[in-house]
């Protein structure tokens, strides 16, 4: 496909900590669904992002860190390259992290919001890991944070130590349901899993 009638402009967001050991190669080995999917050959030739201003795929040896802020554009079809990225970046992780996601419609963008158009803008957030448990403390973490964040507004903090202590306790429930499991669920969509569960409007563009 052609990337100028592209239907999405797709942005991918976050950091990684990778384990010490891993090496370039494993990584550009690990993110080859990504650039391949850009048209690169390579990671060095696929990590530039469409946006100039955005740093793109950048890896720091000395920290071992992966930091991506880069947009391509593409299709539904991406979401399986992500898929595929994701399982990749579970061999090389030292710690659970969360990728955020963003399919920016870009017709919508071009007709500049007319009246009665809808966009098709999606916004989705993945988790990697070394460990199914990485990865669901990730998620506790995330959600611990929104709620806090949300319900700080009518209460105080130091209130909120149950509210923390329940949702706890969905997790271990539900890490002891994976125990003898080997399938991670992954976060629901629509109304809290998905763009709708992320505040009204087209969600800003990182700003760097």
């Amino acid at each position: 496909m052609s990337s100028y009638n592209a239907p999405f402009e797709i942005h991918v967001h976050g950091q990684v900590q990778l384990r010490a050991d891993a090496s370039f190669e494993q990584l550009q080995d690990a993110l080859k669904p990504l650039w391949k999917y850009a048209g690169a050959r390579s990671l060095a030739d696929g990590a530039t992002s469409a946006y100039e201003e955005e740093p793109g795929i950048k890896f720091d040896p000395k920290e071992h860190l992966l930091q991506i802020c880069w947009t391509v554009r593409g299709d539904e079809d991406f979401r399986q390259t992500l898929d595929e990225m994701c399982m990749n970046l579970n061999e090389l992780c030292e710690i659970g992290a969360a990728l955020e996601v963003t399919f920016y419609d870009a017709e919508f963008e071009e007709e500049d919001g007319q009246d009665g158009a809808e966009s098709r803008d999606d916004f989705v957030m993945l988790f990697v890991g070394p460990t199914p448990a990485a990865i669901m403390q990730v998620q506790r973490d995330l959600l611990v944070q929104d709620v806090v964040n949300m319900m700080e507004r009518h209460f105080d903090g130091a209130e909120l130590g149950g509210v923390v202590a329940e949702i706890d306790k969905l997790f271990t429930q539900r890490f002891d349901a994976l125990v003898n499991s080997l399938e991670i669920g992954k976060p629901p969509r629509g109304p809290g899993g998905s763009g709708s569960g992320h505040g009204g409007g087209r969600r800003p563009r990182h700003l760097h």
